[in-house]
């Protein structure tokens, strides 16, 4: 056996000898109808070649189960997964396994809730436009007590929204989730609701009609986009209502914080004064006249940039204008 390992140790090609452990540390196991020898190697590298001459001798096999080349290497550290090789055989597994997969649930989640919602707000145009055709404009200024309460229960619904994008629900963006929902519900409770003179204004019926008319719109598409329908005169509805109902929207939120200012001043609501136990003071009819100031018109430029991007990309005109 030591003339044999003497025998392969002439036979390794000349430049790895170096590279093997001397022939004490060289393995080797005899079976019935073969030897075994293992090389270890004293530095990590690739060989070129195992022997000195290029031609194999007979006897000489490889154990290809073991081979490995640097080929093969480069793709070693790429680690296969199931779920996005094969992302429709897991899918399956999963129903087979659990019934039902999570993004599962979350769609039958968000479609109830888009067509709860819608329900929420047809009933709220229902009201007004039965109240407006029954009353005539009569009816206008009764607008709040007949429709205010489902309108404050579907807009905390709405705050559910900003918390979509935190769970992975949907790719909306979070911060104009949270300025639409919070601006709508700042006005809708700290304006309207917190004001009983302001409730009986006709701009009210107004905000509440445009609000409520966006909305009959962009859930249903939600909806058919979450079923894989697609609806062209849907989408772009969706992406061009909003073009005149927006602005108008906006303007009539800063009618009704700016003819609160005089309400607020004489209440004295929401403000807090001096002395108190935590020493501080604060004046909320100064705190809206530096909200329409200084951030009324940024929040508007935010949501038009926003719907404009959107726009641009669900509808094509981007590419096209580039075209």
């Amino acid at each position: 056996m030591l003339r044999i390992l003497m025998s392969m140790r002439r036979t390794i090609y000349w430049k790895l000898q170096p590279m093997v452990k001397e022939r004490e540390e060289i393995n080797y196991k005899v079976i019935d109808r073969q030897v075994d020898f293992i090389l270890k190697k004293k530095f990590n590298g690739w060989w070129p070649r195992l022997i000195s001459y290029p031609q194999k001798p007979s006897w000489l096999k490889i154990d290809f189960d073991k081979w490995k080349s640097e080929d093969m290497d480069d793709n070693e550290d790429e680690k296969r997964d199931i779920r996005y090789d094969y992302p429709d055989t897991f899918e399956k597994l999963l129903k087979e396994e659990f019934g039902y997969t999570k993004e599962e649930y979350a769609k039958a989640y968000l479609i109830i809730y888009n067509l709860f919602q819608f329900v929420g707000f047809i009933y709220v145009l229902a009201v007004m436009g039965i109240r407006y055709s029954r009353d005539g404009p009569d009816s206008i200024k009764d607008t709040y007590a007949a429709v205010g309460n489902p309108f404050k229960f579907i807009q905390l619904l709405q705050f559910l929204e900003v918390m979509h994008p935190l769970f992975g629900y949907t790719k909306n963006s979070l911060l104009v989730s949270f300025l639409q929902v919070g601006g709508r519900a700042f006005v809708l409770f700290c304006m309207i609701d917190a004001e009983p003179r302001m409730q009986t204004k006709n701009i009210v019926f107004y905000l509440f009609l445009l609000w409520s008319t966006i909305e009959v719109v962009r859930y249903p598409y939600y909806i058919t986009q979450l079923l894989n329908i697609k609806i062209s005169f849907l989408t772009w509805l969706r992406y061009t209502i909003w073009i005149p109902l927006y602005p108008t929207g906006f303007f009539c939120e800063g009618i009704v914080i700016l003819r609160n200012i005089p309400y607020f001043e004489e209440t004295q609501r929401f403000t807090v004064s001096l002395p108190n136990i935590y020493n501080f003071t604060f004046h909320f009819p100064s705190f809206l006249r530096i909200y329409l100031l200084l951030l009324f018109i940024p929040g508007l430029y935010t949501m038009m940039s926003y719907m404009i991007r959107s726009r641009s990309k669900k509808l094509g005109y981007s590419s096209s204008k580039r075209e």
